[in-house]
Order: structure tokens, then C-alpha cells, then sequence
């Protein structure tokens, strides 16, 4: 492996001027620099972490902290925090909660202690351990907000009233809301926009709740037999994995889709463009945000006193394909029928 003292000895500098110069660190001439950098990349040389943080107390490394990286929204976000971070020249430490909340607590504690800051996205710690954990000052929230902490969030709320202006103008008047876990940030901000005044196409459509469902495929096969069961002719879920397991379950018995119901995801993860009909749903830019979550962070310590940690709302949109359709017409009763005293004729 090739040391510092290795490109020191190569550029004909001290180990000193070799180490200032490649951490950008003043009283190094432009030429010495020059011949240090060039020096540097031509024998391949990777600075090391560790002694970059034993001299500069910084560690070049973001720590990132996620629910669940099988679900594809985390895995989107976590591309957008990592491709952000290598433009910025920083690492990116993944930790994987499984959806626990105490251990999410137990994992931020310890990559604090290794890290510059910790993009925490979608937290399943209770309020206060939160507010403990983002008064450290390096902390940034994605699809969370919390008092004290800068946070990249969703517009929500519209993106609900885009998905059941969309219903509604199909002529679907009742739509059953196949919800995510009670404990869920996003799934109260998505219950709120249901009761949001102001909003016609809210006021004026009925939304059936199916209940609390884990935000996975089998929760949407679970929420698809209530649906059916309350006689809705669309569902929208709390998100596409819910989503696809109710168009699953729908498939599995018999019901057409859209042609006797609709379904409308949210997130627009990859997996909706796979399935047959391909699903509508509302689109959330997540890897953009797990960007502006690395920008927003402050590794160089804490904010000015007094000044309020940056919010950020992103925009939603609605993405139509063919999961949504018109609402089927009632069925048609049968003319009634009686019979005259001749058997033989039948009067409508």
C-alpha cells in the first residue's frame, strides 16, 4: 500500500509539506502542491481516514440510517445520499434498522461517535429519543421532521389531493385507504390530507379506512379482501408495495383491474413500471432528496446560535398509468317481470 511518506519521498518534499498540501492546508506553495497532487494520483494513493481524523478531526464519512434497505424507497434515497457524498469526496456508512426503533436509538448512537454527521431517514424512535439524538447538531432528517433538525420532506398532502381528484374525476365517489403502520409519520401526514378542508376534491369523496397495514407486499394482500369486502371501487395505499400485493390479491380472485377496481400506489418505486397494469401512483423524488439531505447537514460542527435548522418540502406528482380507470357502472337490475292468467304469455 502506498504510504503518505511514500509520495513525500517521490515528490522531493518533507513528509510535512506532503501531508498540508494534499489537505488543502495553507503555507504550501502552488508549485509544491502541484507536485505533491500529481505525485499522489500517479502512485495511486488513498489517504486514510483514521489519520486524517486523528489530525483534522474530521473522518471524511456520513453515516446513513435506514428502516429497511430491502424497501426500494430506502434504496433510492440511499443512492441519492451516496452519489451526493462521492461528488463531495465522503463515504457513506449504510446501517439497516429492520424496522426496530431501540436498535435504530442503539445504531445512531455509536455511528456518531465514527462519523462527521447522519442522514436518518424515516425514523422509528418515539418523539423524544428523536429530539435527544438531533440535538447532537450533525443529524439530518429525511421523510421526518423534528424540532431543532434540518429535514427534506414530501408534499404529501398534495400528493394526496392529486391522487383522489384523479378518482374522483373517473367517478369514483368512495375510496377505501389501505393505510401503513399507526406509529407512521407519513401514514398520519397522508390520514391528515383526508380531512384537510379547502380541498374539493377531498370534500367531496369518500374515503373507506381499511386500517393500519405493514408497508409490504403481504399487507397489501391483507388490505385487498377488505376492500373488496366494503365494496370499494378504488383503493389507494399507503405505498406501490402495498400497492402490488393488493393488485396480487385482486388477480388471485378474479377481480379485474382497473375494470372492477382501481389501485394508486405512492413513491413510484422502480417495481411499478414491472407489474401488469402498470401502477398509477404518486411519484416522490427520493433520490433527490437523500441529495439535499447530505447538503444540508453540518459536519463542520453545529450551527450559529440561534439560527433555524433548513426545512425542505419536495414536490409530489401524479404518475397515471393503467392500474386507474373509469368507475364501474351499478350493475343493472332485472326488468320486473309478471305473469298474466295465461300461462303462456309473459307481460315486462
Amino acid at each position: 500500500m502506498v504510504t503518505l511518506r511514500d509520495v513525500a519521498r517521490a515528490a522531493g518534499v518533507s513528509l510535512a509539506t506532503a501531508s498540508r498540501a494534499l489537505s488543502d492546508a495553507p503555507h504550501v506553495s502552488a508549485a509544491n502542491r502541484e507536485q505533491v497532487v500529481r505525485t499522489a494520483e500517479a502512485l495511486g494513493y488513498r489517504p486514510s481516514h483514521a489519520a486524517r481524523a486523528l489530525t483534522t478531526g474530521s473522518t471524511g464519512t456520513i453515516g446513513l440510517v435506514l428502516p429497511d434497505l430491502e424497501n426500494p424507497f430506502f434504496a433510492a434515497v440511499a443512492k441519492g445520499v451516496q452519489g451526493r457524498a462521492r461528488e463531495t469526496g465522503r463515504e457513506v456508512l449504510v446501517a439497516d434498522t429492520d424496522e426496530d426503533g431501540d436498535l435504530e436509538r442503539d445504531l445512531v448512537d455509536r455511528l456518531l461517535d465514527r462519523v462527521d454527521g447522519l442522514v436518518l431517514c424515516s425514523p422509528r424512535m418515539p418523539p423524544p429519543a428523536l429530539e435527544r439524538v438531533v440535538a447532537d447538531g450533525r443529524v439530518a432528517l429525511v421523510n421526518r421532521e423534528a424540532p431543532g433538525a434540518p429535514s427534506v420532506s414530501f408534499d404529501t398532502a398534495d400528493g394526496v389531493r392529486q391522487a383522489l381528484a384523479h378518482l374522483r374525476a373517473l367517478g369514483h365517489d368512495a375510496v377505501a385507504y389501505a393505510g401503513g403502520p399507526a406509529a407512521s409519520w407519513s401514514d398520519a401526514l397522508r390520514r391528515s390530507a383526508f380531512t384537510a378542508g379547502g380541498a374539493a376534491e377531498v370534500e367531496a369523496t369518500e374515503v373507506l379506512d381499511l386500517g393500519a397495514f405493514r408497508p409490504v407486499h403481504a399487507g397489501g394482500v391483507q388490505a385487498a379482501d377488505l376492500a373488496l369486502a366494503a365494496g370499494a371501487s378504488a383503493v389507494l395505499c399507503f405505498n406501490d408495495l402495498v400497492a402490488l400485493g393488493v393488485l396480487a390479491r385482486l388477480h388471485a380472485r378474479g377481480v379485474r383491474v382497473p375494470d372492477d377496481v382501481s389501485v394508486v400506489g405512492f413513491d413510484d418505486v422502480a417495481a411499478a413500471t414491472l407489474v401488469t397494469p402498470p401502477l398509477t401512483t404518486v411519484a416522490v423524488p427520493l433520490a433527490r432528496a437523500g441529495r439535499q439531505a447530505v447538503d444540508l447537514l453540518d459536519v463542520t460542527g453545529g450551527r450559529a446560535a440561534g439560527q433555524a435548522p433548513e426545512r425542505r418540502c419536495l414536490p409530489t406528482h401524479l404518475v397515471v398509468r393503467s392500474s386507474s380507470g373509469p368507475a364501474p357502472a351499478p350493475a343493472a337490475s332485472s326488468p320486473a317481470v309478471r305473469l298474466s292468467p295465461d300461462p303462456e304469455v309473459v307481460i315486462p
